[in-house]
């Protein structure tokens, strides 16, 4: 028991974490010397490969010097916190993983935060030392200050501090040090990191913190056994969360070795392990050997603040590209996510063919859709809105979350003016060399679309991100999108000639030759209202020349947007149409006639 280490690692966007954790399987002797091994191995969702983010909380464990090290990697993104929270149950320390530069972000924050809240015992990574504008010594008192903040503990305060280059696979517990290896680090996880307290039950005991499945056994419990032992073959009982027990046997074990799911005979208390047996058991539900034993507790959960509606998808297209194309597809898909992500809530609604999702932001959705997209669905989305509360005396309260932006000098005027429209109010302001940052309250109603806002205004050069801080009261109305579209009047294939002539209104979404139905966005028009445009509309072929016949057309580049700025661009009378191909923004009401009966 007491050679069993249970880390999870907390980083940023992009200070590192992966990097550092492929070093770590490395240097343990994990992978064979002749192994052929990828980049970032713990990113193993395309979707993450691609955006250089962790979404799904993953397990690996290694060996070193005799003691057993498991690693959760945890998502550094407050969207996928869901992922985080019920992490902390398995395990007893972490990695903060710091960029020697950037010091500690918001993300950093709200993970940290969960971490100190399970008393958890930190080990500070000081990572990417080896930059040129690196500043680890601030960088160590900006990390002390975060911890102050955060109310830490004295005995987490006296936090160990090492200065690693994951990129160079080396770590020093002084940066004057020289170092050819990681072997501060594992000392400082044996060292520091205290072994998995165990329960003094002697009966079997496990709190399901992570779901996964195999089209070969089925649905596999992830999970830190709490006390006793379990064995192939044994029978248990999960006790459910609205108090049903349900008794079966365990069929296999799993543990890791590296990232591989190793079948083992038995296993013990501290030992994170998977197993199967149950086909219905979920996150937060406990095994345990008799079903008259009370049920372990399971770590709360922030609530979900924006709520949203996917729908079958019924434009004229629908159907060309996707292979699930059903209500009852759809329906499947979003309860089996739900199942495994314990931040999202699914209801159905009284419209046939739409569901409605609760999330943490409109980046968890646009995850889900875009892996939706990719299994060959076809689907729409609304625009986001948020979850509103009213006190017991009927008041309105609304999200209210933290801001914080890091943005050029030249740029401050702009972003400071987008935060007061959007209801914000500024706590602090921070000037650098050529950079300010701001920290700031704005209502989650103003977050949305204030991203795409962001980006325009500094040019690409802003960095943003938020954070769930409470429910307060209602901020009053907000202004729109301040831009009309072009919808398009009749179906068809668009043209050069039509869309030339179309520019000169506005923006365009679309390019020649591509298919068009009546109701579908083409562009942003420049003035506030909406426009009818005819992208389809041919040159008529006259007996008499021209003067300006023969002249080649100019067409401006076309604006394609991601799906994240899609869902944040449209309004409340929107829809984006997701397909395995294409992504299209679309008026709710397709046939102008009945929007405008609609609209009166």
């Amino acid at each position: 028991m007491n050679k069993i280490r249970n880390i999870a690692i907390i980083a940023h966007v992009d200070h590192g974490k992966t990097t550092l954790v492929d070093q770590l399987l490395r240097q343990s002797g994990t992978f064979r010397s002749n192994q052929q091994i990828e980049e970032r191995v713990m990113d193993s969702m395309d979707l993450e490969r691609e955006k250089g983010i962790t979404i799904r909380a993953k397990n690996a464990a290694f060996q070193w010097n005799g003691y057993r090290i498991n690693i959760v990697d945890t998502p550094g993104h407050a969207d996928f916190g869901g992922e985080v929270e019920r992490i902390m149950k398995m395990v007893d320390g972490v990695l903060l993983v710091v960029d020697a530069n950037d010091g500690p972000q918001a993300q950093t924050r709200f993970v940290l935060r969960k971490a100190l809240e399970n008393r958890l015992k930190p080990v500070v990574v000081i990572n990417k030392i080896d930059r040129e504008n690196a500043r680890p010594h601030q960088v160590v008192d900006m990390v002390f200050d975060l911890f102050v903040e955060l109310k830490a503990t004295d005995e987490q305060l006296d936090f160990p501090i090492i200065y690693t280059s994951a990129k160079n696979g080396v770590a020093m517990r002084e940066l004057h040090e020289k170092s050819e290896d990681m072997t501060p680090l594992f000392q400082a996880i044996v060292q520091h990191v205290p072994p998995p307290t165990v329960s003094s039950e002697p009966f079997f005991q496990m709190l399901v913190s992570n779901l996964d499945y195999s089209d070969y056994v089925g649905r596999i419990a992830l999970g830190r056994i709490v006390s006793g032992r379990v064995t192939v073959g044994d029978s248990i009982v999960c006790i459910h969360r609205d108090g049903r027990a349900e008794r079966t046997t365990v069929t296999t074990l799993f543990s890791y070795a590296g990232l591989e799911q190793v079948e083992i005979k038995e296993a013990a208390a501290g030992d994170i392990v998977g197993l199967t047996g149950f086909e219905n058991v979920y996150i937060g539900e406990t095994l345990t050997d008799r079903e008259d034993r009370a049920p372990l507790q399971f770590v709360d959960i922030d609530p979900p603040t924006i709520r949203m509606h996917i729908l079958v998808n019924d434009s004229p297209f629908a159907g060309r590209e996707g292979k699930f194309v059903t209500a009852r597809h759809v329906r499947e898909r979003l309860v089996r996510e739900t199942r495994g992500n314990v931040s999202l809530q699914f209801n159905d609604t009284e419209t046939a063919g739409a569901f409605e999702i609760n999330a943490r932001g409109e980046m968890q959705i646009a995850i889900l859709v875009e892996q939706m997209r990719r299994e060959g669905y076809e689907l729409m989305i609304s625009r986001p809105e948020v979850i509103f509360r009213r006190t017991e005396d009927g008041a309105l309260l609304e999200p209210i979350e933290n801001l914080y932006v890091d943005l050029p000098n030249e740029n401050l005027g702009d972003v400071m003016q987008s935060i007061a429209d959007r209801k914000g109010e500024i706590l602090a302001v921070h000037h650098h060399a050529s950079r300010v940052s701001i920290e700031a309250i704005v209502p989650t109603r103003g977050l949305i679309g204030f991203e795409t806002d962001f980006v325009n205004q500094t040019r690409g050069e802003g960095i943003m991100s938020h954070l769930f801080r409470e429910y307060a009261p209602f901020k009053g109305d907000m202004g729109g999108r301040g831009r009309g579209v072009m919808v398009s009047m009749e179906p068809g294939v668009s043209t050069a000639y039509a869309l030339n002539n179309i520019q000169e209104r506005g923006r365009l979404f679309i390019g020649p030759q591509e298919d068009v139905y009546e109701g579908m966005i083409v562009g942003e028009n420049r003035r506030p209202e909406d426009l009818p445009v005819n992208p389809c509309k041919e040159k008529h072929l006259t007996n008499m020349r021209s003067q300006g016949d023969g002249k080649g057309i100019q067409l401006e580049g076309v604006l394609r947007m991601s799906l994240e700025r899609a869902i944040e661009y449209i309004d409340m009378d929107e829809y984006v149409e997701a397909t395995p191909k294409s992504l299209r923004l679309r008026k709710r009401i397709l046939d102008a006639t009945a929007r405008k009966r609609a609209a009166a």
